[in-house]
């Protein structure tokens, strides 16, 4: 039989490794040199030609696969926010009061996306916040690109005329038709360690969107920039200092190759208890777990929900100088690639982990079963959300979790009743 179908597209021999490890530990097969491997890590292109109306492929029900079919509604740029602004309008319609709004008109408890418009098609809108806030500073993003590629920060309208202008009708148009962006407000105070920026990677798997349910992985790090931060316009163009990703900072002559300018989130974590308090550390990591719960419920409703399919999401959020977190974007395919000793070593146990949830107690794959594994098979991985179990415990429960009547993400007692009461996302 075989876990996953596709071409082989190993990103680094860590996941070879890791792969046929768990395989022949769990007795499924016996690897020999040059032997043909049955099972595939699949790349998102081949999730796109196996799940083609054209192709006419029908996966088995021994066969389990890792992305969900139309996977990039959450984790394209430009998808992403469009869910996220529908989902927080179908909210306003039910008169939910998870969509209640301040005296300014933000949204109180879903205002976790900085603000974003996509180009070209809401130039003029965009156009029109940029003059409410002249000295603002935006970051432009091709919307299906990664690592970096393509990003670049403006902090004046004649930048973006610049960049893509049609002379003949004083028009915005794209430089290709192929290619759109999207522009968000650039979070200028984020949150500083040794002067630097830094944003969080976090790995999120999900086994079932209906019903939601998904896991937190507890080994996620930050990546730090190379160069000190600085919010002058002259450093704009110095992607040292304002993007976070390996894959550009890697290049810088500060980089350094031992830690790999890393560090775990339980790190980030002590040194926040010991800079700002434990109550506070508390409340921002509550806060992440519920922007990464609302983003999966905004997508829930219009992802395939395959029950071939399980995808392991690596989710960026920056904090601000306030303790604020923000959602930056999702990654279909987080980087397995190993730049460090503790970089192998997490994402070793990373995937291992992962196929214990996909595929628990060695047994062959079989994609009716309930998706609901056994605690001891979940590693480094802990319950985030389970709608089922969220229903069972009222309609209320997430604002109740949202407003602190219930605090953390361990189940903690309830402030009004004294009772054992769960978070929204356990």
């Amino acid at each position: 039989f075989r876990i996953m179908a596709g071409k082989v597209k190993w990103v680094t021999d860590i996941e070879k490794s890791v792969l046929i490890n768990n395989f022949e530990k769990r007795g499924w097969i016996q690897v020999t040199e040059n032997e043909d491997w049955n099972f595939y890590w699949m790349s998102v292109q081949t999730i796109r030609n196996v799940f083609s109306v054209e192709t006419g492929y029908r996966l088995s029900d021994d066969q389990i696969v890792n992305h969900f079919p139309n996977h990039y509604e959450l984790t394209r740029k430009d998808l992403m926010v469009k869910n996220i602004k529908r989902y927080r309008k179908e909210l306003e319609k039910e008169g939910s009061p998870l969509a209640e709004k301040d005296e300014n008109g933000k949204y109180i408890y879903l205002d976790f996306v900085p603000v974003t418009f996509m180009l070209p098609a809401d130039y003029n809108l965009f156009v029109e916040e940029f003059r409410k806030n002249p000295s603002s500073t935006w970051i432009m993003k091709p919307c299906g690109k990664a690592q970096g590629k393509g990003i670049f920060l403006i902090n004046k309208l004649s930048q973006i005329k610049k960049w893509s202008r049609d002379s003949k009708t004083s028009s915005f148009v794209s430089q290709s038709s192929k290619e759109a962006y999207v522009i968000s407000l650039y979070i200028n105070n984020p949150l500083l360690i040794g002067g630097k920026k830094f944003d969080l990677r976090l790995y999120v798997l999900v086994s079932t969107y209906r019903p939601l349910r998904c896991y937190m992985y507890k080994l996620g790090f930050c990546r730090f920039c190379t160069v000190k931060y600085t919010p002058s316009t002259s450093e704009l163009d110095n992607m040292f200092v304002h993007l976070t990703n390996v894959a550009i900072q890697k290049h810088g002559d500060d980089y350094n190759h031992i830690h790999g300018g890393k560090w775990t989130v339980s790190n980030l974590r002590l040194y926040l208890e010991s800079t700002r308090g434990k109550e506070v550390t508390n409340k921002l990591f509550d806060e992440i777990h519920w922007i990464i719960v609302q983003s999966l419920k905004a997508v829930a409703p219009v992802m395939n929900n395959d029950k071939h399919c399980f995808e392991c999401y690596g989710y960026d959020i920056i904090i601000d100088d306030k303790l604020k977190p923000w959602l930056i974007e999702v990654n279909a395919s987080p980087s397995l690639t190993s730049s460090t000793a503790n970089d192998r070593i997490l994402k070793y146990n990373l995937i291992n982990d992962t196929l214990n949830i996909a595929v628990p107690n060695g047994e062959i794959p079989d994609c009716k079963w309930n998706k609901s594994p056994p605690k001891e098979v979940l590693g480094n991985y802990e319950v985030l959300y389970d709608e089922e179990m969220a229903q069972s415990d009222g309609p209320d429960r997430d604002l109740r979790s949202r407003s602190g009547q219930s605090t953390g993400v361990k189940g903690n007692r309830a402030r009004d009743s004294g009772k054992p009461v769960l978070t929204t996302w356990k």
